[in-house]
């Protein structure tokens, strides 16, 4: 028979696991769905009347949808650095849009998103697209462990692709390494010079299944009848086939949230749709009847409606945190002939917004912004400024994670207005594409640039220009009436405000 002393050292560790558990259940687990090219008129929540989408609609109507919502830049490299770092990618060099092979850009000894959510005992991990490099060098060896990369900051699990699907190696990661190595069958990547016998879109346009547009890039080594960016032989058995890259992003998605539903976690889950090559699971082709980019939007939906069934039935719906939104703004013809154009059928992908992805214009980084939460967050609509910069900071208030000084050096602490308590949005916000644009209140400034005003491999305005440019965002959504010349003294507030912005280093 145990004695009274031990049975009271047992009810007691018993009592503190118990609390320990609850504590552990009332944090929130925090879901960060990111979509890819996704327009801020792709959405029947935000006014698309062409295409449906009944589940991300269904987290607008019961969480808070914004509409004043950005990413930080209109492609979507930088946009991630920003979303990962809580820093303004344009502060530093490297953060354009990486080749497949790129070194990681990501800093391994600062605070990063993930980071701070495994300071906090969470179970962080990332399914889907990555492109913010590998390894601490281009030329890698991809038959072996690659390392830094997601893992070395703040993924406890990884299961990602490289780059973009149109960009080689077309292969699957899991942690640092490649799914299906085959020893006999060496991988090879070079974006300069070609590798191997693989046939290529430019020497055997023949054997391609969708065809290329001109001068996008897209006829090098050809992997499941579509030209891709870059050279790749070996790994065949790696490769995955277009069809099936989503359901198993998915499939590992639903399997990290069933494996760590007893403790919180932090899952960002990067979609790939609606970025090319647009090749849709065979289920969704011909569902939109807007060409595949229509489809691969259903499918992006169908998947959203599955991680919640998901929470659903694991009872982890209510205490779970979502936050839907995309890397930047949209794009039809981005490099492949998919009928995205030809079958456009009067969708606007931008709704209203002038531009679109490359664009300094609001359509390339104004974006789909929803945050659920339903034992927090009641159901409204906000027009208040915010920016994927700044969860960072948001969340380290949420956690109560102290920030360093150089810590997130442009995010902004948002919380309050994420779980809808307060309407006071980010007073300034610095846009970036060719140039810098920067909002304050409902002006918009746009630095002037000496790039392109118009691409015409994309059909989409730029924002470019060798004169200022000012709009009244409040009375003039869609950009049509440059303003510069009416107001000099506020072109000279705000450019003043920009260079003081890019000066001093910090936005807070």
């Amino acid at each position: 028979m145990q004695s009274q002393p031990c049975m009271k050292i047992k009810l007691l560790l018993l009592t503190l696991c118990l609390v320990s558990q609850a504590y552990a259940q009332q944090k929130p687990n925090v879901i960060l769905i990111y979509a890819d090219d996704l327009g801020y008129g792709d959405l029947s929540s935000y006014g698309a009347t062409k295409i449906s989408t009944p589940n991300i609609d269904k987290l607008a109507v019961q969480g808070m949808r914004f509409t004043r919502g950005y990413a930080t830049s209109s492609t979507c490299t930088p946009s991630r650095y920003a979303l990962m770092t809580g820093e303004y990618p344009w502060r530093k060099q490297g953060t354009g849009v990486l080749p497949g092979n790129a070194a990681l850009i990501v800093p391994t000894g600062k605070l990063t998103l993930p980071g701070l959510f495994k300071k906090a005992g969470y179970k962080t991990g990332i399914v889907g697209k990555w492109h913010l490099g590998l390894g601490d060098a281009v030329g890698k060896n991809w038959n072996e462990d690659i390392k830094p990369g997601p893992s070395e900051v703040g993924f406890d699990f990884s299961f990602i692709y490289p780059a973009t699907a149109d960009r080689v190696p077309t292969v699957f990661m899991e942690n640092h390494r490649v799914v299906g190595l085959d020893s006999s069958d060496p991988i090879k990547v070079d974006y300069r010079e070609k590798v191997g016998n693989d046939p290529t879109g430019k020497e055997n346009p023949e054997l391609l299944k969708m065809k290329a547009s001109p001068n996008h890039g897209h006829d090098n080594t050809i992997v499941n009848g579509i030209g891709r960016i870059g050279y790749m032989s070996g790994g065949t058995k790696a490769r995955w086939t277009d069809e099936e890259v989503p359901l198993t992003f998915l499939q590992k998605a639903k399997d990290f949230i069933e494996e760590h539903q007893k403790e919180p976690f932090f899952l960002f889950y990067s979609l790939t749709e609606p970025h090319v090559p647009r090749m849709p699971s065979t289920l969704f082709k011909g569902m939109s009847m807007l060409g595949y980019r229509g489809d691969a939007i259903l499918q992006l939906d169908w998947a959203v409606g599955e991680i919640m069934k998901e929470l659903e039935y694991l009872g982890l719906s209510k205490n779970s945190l979502i936050i839907f939104t995309s890397d930047n703004g949209p794009v039809l013809d981005d490099g492949y002939e998919d009928e995205a154009v030809t079958k456009q059928s009067g969708h606007q992908p931008a709704g209203a917004l002038r531009g679109g992805k490359y664009s300094v214009f609001e359509a390339g980084m104004r974006v789909p912004w929803i945050v659920r939460w339903p034992d927090r967050i009641k159901p409204g609509e906000s027009d208040a400024l915010v920016s994927q910069v700044d969860l960072l900071s948001s969340f380290a208030t949420m956690l109560r994670q102290p920030l360093t000084p150089t810590d997130a050096p442009d995010s902004q602490d948002m919380m309050k207005v994420l779980m809808g308590e307060s309407t006071q949005g980010r007073e300034v916000l610095v846009l970036h594409a060719g140039t810098l644009a920067i909002i304050k209140d409902h002006w918009k400034y746009i630095a002037p640039g000496s790039g392109r005003a118009y691409n015409d491999q994309t059909d989409i305005e730029l924002g470019n220009s060798s004169e200022p440019q000012l709009y009244d965002l409040r009375q003039d959504t869609g950009e049509q009436q440059n303003l510069a010349a009416q107001y000099p003294e506020k072109v000279e507030e705000l450019s003043h405000l920009l260079q003081q912005i890019k000066e001093t280093g910090k936005n807070r």
